[in-house]
């Protein structure tokens, strides 16, 4: 199936998205973290696009979705759903599974207590919503969080680096004769453009408005029941195998796989992670 890139306005966002498979398929929602975009699924795409119609979006300020004035658009992660919402509409998604990876995830949950009737099945590939799934390394963003000072803010600014980006949220735990350039590369590219860095730094002080929606989720989780898979790299520095196994105590039934591989697993296991999503949601499809 061939990759198409469309666009779609939202407000004053243009939404930049990928899309390949069948219009009559079931629809797989693909919701990228940071610091990356849709650009993440590019390997996954084609080996999921043969039997399902597969839609992956650039959120607002990421990727080639447009970026509007701080001034103009508060970028929140409760806006950023909003955003996505609109989204959902404007393609007449009425039921679809989600694919949520790193901030994907708290923005994918958000539609989901939203609208629990659309969402078919939840997949998370190192998306993260349990407390012990953090690792101690989000000591400057706890701080900030805290207090929301300039200093702080300016201590968060490593975290956007290129050096960080490479070697720490792509490197960490990955076989470094698997791992194409490709990925961070372009992310570090779109980091350099003029007004990311404050995007980010907004996004990552609201980052603790997601920690304190953990409840909700868990609530949400537990009323609902949804079909969850998650694909876990185990080598992953921010977000630990304890988060995946985590999702066990709200959804007993939930399905789990840790490969070996950081927090970017498509980069180096995309065709194992899209075994798993294929037979999970074939038992799905075949009920």
């Amino acid at each position: 199936m061939q990759v198409h890139y469309h666009r779609q306005q939202v407000g004053e966002v243009g939404i930049f998205y990928r899309e390949a498979g069948p219009k009559d398929a079931p629809v797989l929602l693909l919701l990228h973290g940071f610091p990356t975009a849709s650009h993440m699924f590019r390997d996954l795409i084609p080996l999921l696009s043969d039997r399902y119609r597969v839609i992956a979006p650039d959120l607002p300020g990421f990727g080639q979705t447009s970026a509007p004035s701080r001034e103009r658009f508060a970028y929140s992660f409760d806006n950023l759903a909003n955003v996505l919402s609109g989204f959902v509409e404007a393609l007449h998604l009425r039921r679809y599974a989600l694919y949520i990876f790193d901030y994907g995830a708290p923005i994918g949950l958000r539609l989901a207590m939203r609208h629990p009737e659309q969402v078919t099945a939840i997949i998370s590939q190192n998306g993260n919503a349990y407390m012990e799934g953090f690792s101690d390394q989000w000591t400057s963003w706890q701080a900030y969080w805290a207090d929301p000072s300039d200093a702080k803010r300016e201590a968060c600014r490593e975290s956007l680096s290129p050096d960080t980006i490479r070697n720490w949220q792509y490197g960490t735990g990955a076989d470094p004769t698997l791992l194409s350039p490709d990925g961070y590369e372009l992310d570090i590219a779109h980091m350099a453009r003029p007004g990311v860095e404050e995007i980010q730094l907004d996004l990552i002080l609201d980052y603790r408005s997601n920690v304190a929606l953990y409840p909700d989720f868990h609530a949400y989780f537990r009323v609902y029941r949804p079909p969850f898979l998650a694909v876990w790299g185990r080598f992953d520095p921010a977000f630990l195998p304890t988060g995946a196994l985590a999702y066990q105590r709200d959804l007993p039934e939930a399905e789990l796989h840790l490969l070996d591989a950081g927090h970017f697993a498509l980069e180096t296991h995309h065709q194992e992670i899209a075994g798993y999503v294929a037979a999970f949601m074939g038992r799905l499809n075949s009920v």
